[in-house]
């Protein structure tokens, strides 16, 4: 009984001790944000890997994401509800949930976990001591570019992806429930709402905050040589993960509980 009692405080302690440092990494960016124009080159590198390199994905998850759905509500409403509704349905599932949070998740395993792989590498190899030694910030230097790219691309992500699975489940609809153009996206502009899409973007925005600062932190704090670096990687994408369901419901609540 002692012995669990004491691994229990040694992970409560471990846990409140690894807040912290997620603490003191978000000071970190915050004070070098402002020098964010000085370091543009490497924000738009980051932007690139982020964003750009992202996008070929984004459509594949997209499309199917808005097809299974349109798939899943034409079988729910079968015998219930009219299919002309089927739009509306779609799209307001796409826009407040789907879209941003699959997307994210995504993100959270090609993003999240290689930002933890190259900063784990750099550390285990002494780069970022190196980095230190001639007076550059690693933070300034390695993690803020990385965070506001994130921040960025991930909603710009979001919109393609909301594009794209509004177009997959559409095309499901037209040539599989014989749901025409005028009929499907007629259901979806009676339910549109602004607050919709913004809320979805909104919530994209934390995930992106969030997938980068465990990915960063995580990498940070590697140590154990090749094998660190592969756990540090799993442990980024699952951390990443859990945190954009945890902040996907407080979020939601937020947004749209009222």
């Amino acid at each position: 009984m002692t012995k669990f009692i004491l691994k229990l405080a040694d992970k409560i302690i471990s846990v409140i001790s690894e807040i912290g440092e997620i603490a003191l990494l978000i000071w970190g960016i915050i004070l070098s944000s402002p020098r964010m124009f000085r370091d543009r080159k490497l924000i738009l590198e980051q932007m690139a890997h982020v964003g750009v390199n992202s996008i070929p994905l984004v459509i594949i998850i997209g499309f199917f994401t808005g097809a299974v759905s349109s798939w899943q509500a034409a079988y729910q409403f079968q015998g219930f509800i009219s299919l002309s509704y089927l739009g509306s349905a779609v799209s307001k599932a796409i826009f407040i949930e789907l879209g941003p949070v699959l997307t994210a998740i995504v993100l959270a395993g090609r993003v999240g976990a290689s930002m933890a792989a190259e900063l784990g590498t750099m550390k285990v190899t002494e780069q970022i001591d190196a980095l230190e030694s001639l007076a550059i910030n690693p933070i300034r230097y390695l993690v803020t570019p990385r965070f506001l790219a994130c921040i960025i691309m991930l909603p710009i992500l979001t919109i393609i992806a909301n594009f794209i699975a509004i177009m997959g489940a559409f095309g499901v609809a037209y040539f599989f429930q014989d749901v025409t153009f005028q009929v499907f996206f007629g259901s979806a502009k009676k339910v549109f709402e602004t607050k919709d899409i913004l809320g979805g973007l909104v919530k994209s925005v934390f995930f992106g905050a969030s997938t980068s600062i465990l990915g960063c932190h995580v990498g940070l704090r590697t140590e154990g040589g090749a094998e660190g670096v592969g756990n540090s990687t799993i442990r980024a994408f699952v951390l990443a993960a859990a945190m954009i369901l945890v902040l996907d419901y407080f979020l939601w609540t937020t947004l749209f509980g009222g």
